[in-house]
């Protein structure tokens, strides 16, 4: 699914893999999307004009009412669970 895409309210099912030498780590996060952007973080590594780096994050409220941010990278599966928003 295209990250750009998602709208807020939509639940969703978030696959995270770290890409291990022995074994993959993987988990997995549901809830209702709050929002979708891109954000400037800070990378020593970026070299860019400003020194960030843009990644886009995912802002979750989970089942259980944690809200949570989810970085994307490219490791990173999202499955649409229902096809509209729920009003969020």
């Amino acid at each position: 699914m295209d990250i750009e895409s998602l709208k807020p309210g939509q639940r969703v099912r978030i696959t995270q893999t770290i890409d291990r030498r022995d074994r993959d780590w993987q988990r997995v996060i549901v809830g209702v999307v709050q929002g979708v952007r891109p954000e400037k973080t800070a990378s020593w590594f970026a070299h860019t004009k400003d020194g960030q780096y843009w990644v886009w994050r995912i802002r979750l409220a989970k089942d259980d009412g944690e809200l949570t941010t989810i970085n994307v990278d490219p490791h990173t599966r999202v499955e649409l669970l229902d096809g509209e928003p729920t009003g969020a």
